[in-house]
């Protein structure tokens, strides 16, 4: 492999350049209105910064400025304006990462795993090291990392912005099976980190039911109108079947002679309608229960 010197810039064919083996993210964002505004820039005033790359067998590798080269390549270029340095794959992360923790475009969970990388997978060194490399307190990337204990609905939820970091890290420390059904309480009624700990201490003694889990029991006027509503529907799924066996009675009744048919059709049509009827009636009926079981529901749960 040819030897570059340090901090070397020149033009480099796009297609000699090939993304890190040691990643700790890459999203190329072409649907973001960012990386457009990017492209605009970059079609304008052209590459103000270099890319940074390695060299490597066979060509180079992209150590930073992955949105600038992937902009480049939207843009159909064959070169691309590029610093070579010689980097071990430990420092071509740090430097990665170091330039995705400043411009904050990963997500939380996305950080706690990169940072998992650097410590356990790749054991390049202890957090302590690491927080003086990306320039991030050894407090703030072991909280990070206590996300990863978290159930894979929970990140969902930290992922899509409903939760965030500080409420996610309280239920860190909760019971495996209980993680989950706090969450959908915190994410529901968009509690704070106060209320938060305020409920986890009706936790602790597991045999006691939480309050406000109390005041989701279901009452046995809602189980009685759950299995009304049951045969309603099923009710509602016979009359239906009935109805389309009739249909084809009356498919059936074209083979008859001319005045057989007349007398036949209007007989079908007479008991289709009742039957028609009949399932206007279910769907009333249940309406009628739905609504009538409401006000018990509230009384139930007052009394609670």
């Amino acid at each position: 492999m040819e030897l570059f010197d340090t901090n070397t810039v020149e033009e480099i064919e796009m297609k000699m350049i090939r993304p890190s083996l040691v990643l700790v993210r890459f999203s190329a964002d072409k649907n973001n209105i960012e990386f457009e505004n990017l492209m605009e820039s970059i079609k304008q005033h052209g590459l103000l910064q270099p890319i940074l790359i390695r060299p490597v067998v066979g060509g180079f590798e992209l150590v930073a400025g992955y949105r600038r080269f992937n902009a480049c390549k939207c843009l159909r270029w064959r070169f691309i304006l590029a610093k070579i340095s010689e980097f071990s794959d430990k420092q071509a992360y740090e430097i990665q990462l170091t330039e995705n923790v400043q411009r904050r475009s990963m997500e939380p969970v996305e950080e706690a795993e990169a940072y998992r990388k650097y410590v356990v997978d790749y054991g390049w060194g202890g957090i302590s090291e690491l927080g003086k490399k990306i320039g991030k307190s050894e407090e703030y990337i072991s909280h990070r990392m206590k996300l990863l204990e978290l159930p894979e609905d929970v990140k969902m939820q930290i992922s899509t912005n409903n939760l965030n970091v500080s409420q996610a890290l309280e239920l860190t420390n909760v019971a495996q099976g209980q993680k989950t059904v706090l969450m959908e309480k915190v994410v529901k009624d968009k509690l704070t980190v106060r209320e938060i700990r305020r409920l986890k201490q009706e936790f602790r003694n597991e045999t006691v039911i939480p309050t406000w889990q109390k005041a989701n029991k279901e009452s046995p006027q809602e189980k009685n109108r759950k299995e009304s509503i049951k045969i309603i529907d099923k009710s509602s799924l016979v009359l239906k079947i009935t109805l389309s066996k009739f249909d084809a009675l009356i498919e059936d009744s074209h083979e008859l002679s001319s005045k057989q048919q007349l007398k036949m059709l209007k007989f079908l049509m007479n008991l289709r309608l009742k039957v028609h009827s009949m399932i206007d009636e279910s769907i009333k009926y249940k309406k009628n229960q739905t609504t009538s079981h409401i006000d018990e529901s509230i009384k139930y749960k007052k009394k609670m």
